[in-house]
């Protein structure tokens, strides 16, 4: 589809991002920029011999590599590309930091190694278009895991790169994304995911001469991700023959349940260098509990009181004393926090900055259960703003995905619309994960109409118990929640009062044709293969209803999306443009799927709120 940025000048906004940022500023309360802006860090890994840690944060404005002492201090900038770094991981065995380098936000990162005081710099990639993933280190530090779609379009392929050599020493072809989950201790096994489809994908175990094992074979739908343990053995998250992801091994050559939980799954784990523990991390409804597994006598032995409701990115040291990991939650933005397993305590090693904004006076969701159209319980976070009274004005936000889930995670955009007294719901509709396997698979291809039918069901809940009332409710969400935002609009074009569109499909048919090879091949279960399924598809795409769209809608982009290319924003647009249905178009120029650098987040923010205070508010 030929572009219309040019066509519909001056009637499209295309953002002058610093212009637009200061001409908001007179219009919005100083504090929703100030939310904009807060800081994170994330992503830590230890040196190797745990002195110091290296981390990501956009404290300079843009996602970067940073480094500071592990016992706490003053953080050194190590790059300042004008492009967002991401994924940093410190060699167990020498001075190289490997990280991604993501040219304009696009998809298509390159990946670098370089030394601890920012000398060195080394692009092992190709470059170009090529996507290309950093993985883990082997145990000596000599190689490199990482996955790309240089030689294979269609796939995400493992290669293992060797640091000493500089040359790539094994290459695993995989249909759809692949990656190399760990690697053996004598760099002669490896573990290796390849994801076929979205909802089902398998682990191999794969020797130095390329001889594979397949060892999670199922039929349907499933989930499984492993590690070695220091003794060779194999350790994995499954849901074989089971709904959730539970702690498992492979046991003469079958997976053998070690810990499960009824009411939560299994979201990932990490084993101490010597093998004594794992540490598992659990899922509850989208917060995050930790358990202690003693690997010796193969059982849970105490569970951790967790200072934050969100945590990821662990990493022990190389003496088992301490694990790093990233905390986060509703009112804490992402942090490095590091655990003392001698003493028992938490230490927080970085402070995000926050100016002009009191953590403590954020708003904490609730969880909330409901029912849908068919008697399916779903759930959503509820927050409510500090100012006001119910009925308040109410955005529902959906997550992306569709595989996503809605989680208390910090969010700059729900924070700044409760402090203008405009309430967030966001709710895990079916075909969220977290849930299980069958709750993840139930808008498949054509139940993708019952996931539809849950945005009635979530308006319904917060109009029918009082929260809000039916003529100030808005809908946003980015990805796959801006499909749902599409759909919300045209399946129920009187319900919503305004909408926000972040980079959302609208068009599965110019979605399949535009994408990522690698995204459009795993995509064809979850939403339809448009070679033989091409008409429901189309009856899907809420591009071809939008001629009775009547809700005043603002449009997001990144102009560098691969994922979801721009043309989706623009068919949009068009459209609604030709018939003066109110609408606004936001287009990045420097970003790729969704926002990474802080100037665009404060846009992106203000104008949200600009949008729905005047759609919500004023009206």
């Amino acid at each position: 589809m030929k572009s219309i940025t040019k066509i519909l000048l001056p009637a499209i906004l295309i953002v002058s991002i610093h212009a637009m940022a200061q001409e908001s500023s007179d219009e919005l309360a100083t504090k929703i920029e100030a939310m904009a802006k807060v800081g994170a860090c994330y992503s830590p890994s230890f040196s190797p011999d745990a002195s110091e840690i290296v981390f990501i944060s956009n404290m300079s404005g843009t996602p970067q590599l940073w480094k500071m002492p592990s016992s706490g201090g003053w953080p050194v900038q190590l790059t300042n590309f004008n492009d967002p770094v991401s994924n940093a991981s410190w060699s167990p065995q020498r001075d190289r930091i490997a990280f991604q380098l993501a040219p304009g936000g696009g998809m298509n990162s390159q990946i670098y190694l370089i030394n601890s005081d920012g000398s060195e710099l080394e692009q092992i990639t190709s470059g170009g278009k090529s996507n290309n993933w950093v993985g883990d280190w082997s145990d000596d530090g000599n190689y490199l895991s990482y996955s790309s779609n240089e030689k294979n379009p269609t796939g995400m392929d493992s290669y293992l790169y060797n640091v000493p050599a500089k040359s790539i020493e094994y290459y695993f072809k995989n249909q759809g994304i692949g990656r190399i989950a760990d690697i053996g201790k004598k760099n002669d096994q490896f573990l290796v995911s390849r994801l076929a489809s979205r909802g089902s994908n398998d682990l191999y175990l794969i020797d130095k001469n390329s001889n594979e094992t397949l060892l999670t074979e199922h039929s349907g739908p499933g989930s499984f991700y492993g590690k070695f343990a220091p003794n060779g053995e194999i350790y994995m998250g499954s849901n074989l023959d089971r709904d959730k992801i539970a702690f498992s091994k492979i046991k003469d050559e079958n997976i053998k349940i070690l810990s499960e939980r009824e009411d939560s799954e299994l979201e990932s784990f990490v084993i101490n260098k010597s093998g004594s523990i794992a540490l598992l991390i659990w899922n509850v409804a989208g917060r995050n509990e930790v358990s202690v597994f003693d690997m010796e006598r193969q059982k849970e032995s105490r569970t951790l009181k967790m200072p934050v409701e969100l945590i990821g990115d662990i990493e022990f040291s190389f003496d088992d004393r301490y694990f790093l990991f990233t905390g986060s939650g509703s009112r804490e933005p992402a942090n490095i926090w590091q655990y003392d397993m001698e003493k028992e305590s938490f230490k927080k090693l970085t402070e995000s900055p926050h100016p002009g904004i009191v953590l403590d006076e954020l708003v904490v969701p609730k969880l909330v259960k409901f029912k849908s159209f068919d008697g399916l319980e779903l759930s959503g976070w509820l927050y409510e703003p500090k100012t006001g009274k119910k009925p308040y004005p109410t955005v529902i936000s959906y997550h992306g995905g569709p595989e996503g889930q809605s989680r208390p995670y910090f969010s700059y955009t729900f924070q700044a619309l409760l402090s203008q007294g405009i309430a967030v719901f966001s709710p895990n509709v079916r075909g969220s994960s977290g849930f299980g396997k069958q709750f993840v698979n139930l808008d498949n291809g054509p139940l993708r109409t019952n996931g539809v039918k849950d945005i009635e069901a979530c308006f319904n809940y917060i109009v029918d118990s009082g929260f809000t009332d039916k003529d100030r409710v808005g809908i946003m969400g980015g990805s796959y929640g801006g499909y749902m935002v599409m759909a919300g609009i045209t399946e129920y074009p009187d319900m919503f009062a305004g909408a926000a569109n972040l980079f959302g499909v609208v068009n599965f048919i110019t979605f399949f044709e535009e994408t990522e090879p690698w995204m459009a091949e795993i995509s064809k279960v979850e939403y339809g293969d448009p070679d033989n399924e091409a008409d429901m598809l189309i009856a899907l795409s809420p591009i071809n209803k939008v001629d009775i769209v009547k809700t005043p809608t603002i449009v997001l982009h990144g102009a560098n999306d691969t994922n979801v290319p721009v043309v989706e924003a623009e068919q949009v647009v068009e459209n609604l443009k030709q018939r003066n249905i109110p609408v606004e178009y936001v287009l990045f120029p420097d970003e790729g799927h969704g926002w990474r650098k802080t100037p665009n987040k404060v846009t992106s923010t203000v104008s949200i709120v600009n949008w729905f205070k005047k759609y919500l508010v004023d009206q």
